[in-house]
């Protein structure tokens, strides 16, 4: 691999041809992050639209792709059909080693195809196939047909693909990726609907040496230790992100039924601990991971009611969709989330946001702002059947209301009312109910995450109101994140993956010269980023907190208005600096 440049397939989608292109930029843009935003300036353009056929869609992955454990993320960049402006969301599963064992170190999409297709590419192929016969196909089954027609080096190829919701253009469409991850907020599902594409196939066919020497097995034996004779493996293996679901309620930071209380006794029948033992198949890894959080639950559906037969259903399960579909709608029980969960997977929407805009539509639908006109079926807290009929409606744009709905809450809020009580934090809210710094963390954060930076955990962590220590924790975590997601790791791993030991597993792996100053280049990516967010749209001024967020309680006690205002306006301030101070 070369020191500086990077090897990227362009694909223009109207011809269904492709070429490699070296990119320089590698010391600077290292990989992940910082290279989808250099290959977003490149290839992309601020001022035109999400839609407009040009604007790229990007996947990138990192310079220890391949070579070390956990990682195992690749990063997909686009202009997003939420807010019109530049983001990017991350997903596991096999995209990153096919990618990498495809020889590639990004791959660019412009254009649109001529109708409805699958692209398949690898070391040495590009192939555009048409897929019209898969129009409104649920994500699920169009995997399956995928695997039928692209059958070629099973195990080491990565399927992506999308539901009806990314052909219709949803903001919430999500991509399905190898059927257990997803890339899954802002609305990538919807970029690739708008360039007709219905799936692609990254097959990693090539061959990709590994370091010579002594010094690399040894350093990925070092790393892999620390991985899994370390807390990190029991934890994330065994209950997993589930397992926070009892810890948040039990300091009063989960939200329940459209945020309008943070904890329940009814916790018992969604805890980590009761999806393991009732619900659990079998666990799952990303390609080139040992740790195995991906968790796969069944849900069970009556096909032939006379002899009473099932079909079973393998569903994955995280702490973020338990709680979307889960806690946030009032369902208290461990397979009824996952049957919500499982509709929310076929038709391909990202399921914080779905399960989030249905609890603010049943509050809408309470307060008489809107009705079973509108919403097709009675929506009521903890009734799963209506939920499930939901989740279709909404990824499927069943009438006027579900459309709106699927553009984002705030878009149906502004048309029906109710924006007071919208769960929106720059989009439908993550899980973290914990306060005022992680509140104004999600709602400006760069891709308006809870990993955007630890402002969750510092909430857990720090009951007293420094405003100076907050701002000054927010704006320290988020270059070691962006370090992170270049190279491109699994966050879960960022205790283990420390600067000094990314330096010297790119020194082992022949990347010296990205040595140097890793701490540089995190910076360098952090405020290239933000640039380009601010150039496609972005105000901190623009982002307003719904009045929800004014009335919860926390260990804390209730939220300080004054406290949370502060916060997000002195937080806006320091990050628009970063913008627009160049880097030195």
């Amino acid at each position: 691999m070369n020191q500086d440049e990077f090897r990227i397939l362009v694909v223009d989608l109207a011809s269904g041809k492709g070429k490699v292109e070296q990119v320089p930029g590698r010391i600077s843009a290292i990989g992940g992050s910082g290279l989808a935003a250099l290959l977003f300036e490149q290839y992309g353009d601020t001022k035109q639209p999400w839609d407009d056929p040009e604007q790229p869609f990007i996947l990138a992955v990192g310079p220890l792709t391949g070579l070390f454990p956990l990682m195992s993320k690749t990063v997909s960049a686009f202009k997003s059909p939420y807010h019109n402006q530049y983001t990017e969301t991350h997903a596991g599963g096999r995209s990153a080693l096919a990618l990498r064992f495809a020889g590639y170190d990004a791959l660019v999409l412009r254009g649109k195809a001529p109708g409805l297709s699958c692209l398949s590419i690898g070391a040495n192929h590009l192939q555009l196939k048409d897929a019209g016969f898969m129009a409104g196909m649920n994500a699920i089954a169009a995997g399956k047909l995928m695997r039928r027609m692209f059958k070629g080096n099973s195990g080491h190829r990565s399927m992506l693909r999308i539901g009806p919701s990314g052909e219709i253009g949803s903001a919430m469409a999500c991509i399905n990726v190898d059927t257990y991850r997803h890339f899954g907020r802002l609305g990538g599902g919807a970029v690739l609907g708008d360039k007709r594409i219905k799936g692609i196939v990254i097959e990693g066919d090539g061959n990709y040496p590994l370091p010579e020497g002594r010094e690399y097995p040894k350093l990925f034996q070092k790393v892999y230790g620390m991985v899994t004779d370390t807390d990190m493996l029991q934890k994330y293996h065994n209950l997993g992100t589930p397992a926070n679901l009892q810890t948040l309620n039990d300091i009063q930071s989960l939200p329940w039924r459209n945020l309008q209380q943070t904890a329940d006794p009814a916790i018992g029948g969604i805890t980590g601990k009761r999806f393991a033992d009732d619900t659990l198949l079998r666990n799952g890894a990303c390609s080139g991971c040992p740790v195995g959080c991906i968790h796969i639950g069944y849900v069970r559906e009556r096909f032939e009611e006379q002899h009473n037969r099932y079909l079973y259903h393998q569903v994955a399960y995280d702490y973020e969709p338990i709680f979307a579909a889960g806690s946030m709608l009032g369902i208290t029980n461990a397979f009824d989330v996952l049957r919500v969960l499982d509709v929310m997977e076929k038709v391909c929407v990202d399921s914080m946001s779905a399960g989030v805009a249905l609890a603010w539509a049943t509050e809408a639908s309470e307060q008489g702002l809107v009705s079973e006109k509108e919403t097709l079926v009675p929506l009521q807290l903890g009734d799963a059947e209506g939920y499930i009929k939901a989740s279709r409606y909404l990824g499927t744009g069943a009438n006027e209301f579900y459309r709106l709905l699927g553009l984002g809450t705030l878009v149906a809020a502004e048309h029906y009312g109710g924006a007071e009580f919208a769960c929106v934090l720059g989009q439908e809210m993550a899980g973290y109910a914990t306060g005022e710094v992680f509140f104004a963390s999600q709602a400006l954060g760069f891709r308006h995450s809870h990993l955007d930076t630890g402002g969750y955990t510092y909430d857990q962590q720090h009951a007293e109101k420094d405003l100076d220590a907050a701002i000054d924790f927010l704006i320290a975590d988020e270059p070691g994140r962006c370090l992170l997601t270049s190279m491109v790791s699994c966050l879960f791993a960022r205790s283990v993956y420390s600067s000094d030991m990314l330096a010297e597993c790119l020194q082992v792996a022949g990347f010296t010269d990205l040595v140097g100053d890793l701490e540089c280049a995190a910076e360098h990516i952090r405020r290239h980023r933000w640039r380009l967010r601010f150039a496609t749209g972005f105000r901190p001024e623009d982002i307003t907190l719904p009045k929800r967020f004014y009335n919860v309680g926390t260990w804390k006690g209730p939220v300080d208005g004054d406290y949370l205002d502060r916060l997000k306006d002195t937080y806006g301030t320091r990050i628009q600096a970063l913008a627009t101070v160049k880097d030195e």
